[in-house]
């Protein structure tokens, strides 16, 4: 009797228990509750709520996508490097996250009445800081070490751009409500600084995720020291410039916390937001300092 060969049927998910694929476990859990949550009890309102929610949603969808990608083996079908992409929304996903937990209990849980809103609240600020946590985990586990090959995402520069874009993202919300770079022609050169920078520190980042260093017309690592060096002399006009114009009495500004600003409950008022900007200008001023001095290493010793 003659028996038909067996044929060996392949699993179509390849689960491998490491410690990243944990932390990217804990994390789609967390944001997951964190987002559910608010939805179900939080009952907020307005352009911070909504910002909030976004960064749970979006980081819960990118880690969902990287999970269903790894566990199914497509990581070869997918048209972006997959040595800068899971690394590089990690990264964007802990910043959101890092956001959602300083923002949402700062102006949803300051004078509130205690109750089920305000527990859901408690709620979803814990598991927001319980996913920040687990994306930095991510990140460290994922990020390139000494001496090893990995994409440009994955190294201290790559990520450091991850750092300015995100930087300007918040910078570019307090600075345009209310608008507060139409009074001197100062003050627009800084959105000039900070909108060319954010455009070619996001080109850098798109460019690594989808491969396509190789289409500058000069070697990728150049471009990169001579750009960190242009940001770095614009921002430092920046960080100069804004403060003067905005806090100098002589332009018109106010150096002390306006009373009104005192006695307000709930929220930044605009001269906080002004605070805001310059401490954000300054913080992304050293993170390109600190990119600056990565990237020309990389030339000098490539050289």
């Amino acid at each position: 009797m003659r028996t038909s060969p067996t044929i060996p049927i392949m699993p179509l998910v390849v689960l491998q228990s490491t410690r990243l694929l944990w932390a990217r476990v804990a994390a789609l859990v967390f944001t997951c509750v964190a987002f559910s949550v608010t939805a179900h009890g939080g009952y907020g309102h307005g352009s911070m709520y909504d910002w909030c929610m976004f960064c749970w949603v979006f980081s819960f969808i990118t880690t969902l996508l990287v999970l269903m990608v790894e566990l199914l083996g497509l990581q070869a079908r997918v048209p972006v490097s997959w040595t800068n992409f899971p690394i590089t929304f990690a990264c964007y996903a802990a910043l959101l996250c890092l956001s959602a937990s300083i923002i949402f209990p700062f102006f949803y849980l300051r004078d509130n009445r205690p109750g089920e809103a305000r527990d859901h609240r408690i709620a979803s600020t814990v598991f927001s800081c319980l996913a920040t946590l687990a994306y930095l985990v991510e990140v460290s586990l994922a990020r390139a070490r000494p001496g090893e090959v990995a994409g440009y995402m994955a190294t201290v520069p790559g990520l450091l751009k991850v750092c300015e874009t995100f930087v300007a993202i918040i910078i570019f919300l307090f600075i345009s409500n209310p608008v507060s770079y139409d009074k001197y022609p100062a003050l627009k050169w800084c959105l000039a600084v900070y909108c060319i920078c954010f455009v070619i520190s996001m080109a850098i980042v798109v460019l690594c995720v989808g491969e396509c260093t190789g289409c500058l017309p000069i070697p990728f690592p150049r471009f990169l020291s001579a750009y960190a060096l242009l940001a770095v002399l614009m921002y430092v006009t920046a960080t100069i410039i804004w403060p003067v114009f905005q806090f100098d009495s002589h332009y018109g500004g106010q150096s002390r916390r306006p009373h009104g600003c005192q006695t307000s409950s709930m929220g930044l008022c605009d001269w906080d937001k002004l605070v805001a900007i310059a401490v954000l200008t300054a913080l992304n001023f050293l993170i390109y300092v600190a990119d600056l001095a990565y990237s020309a290493r990389l030339v000098f010793v490539r050289t």
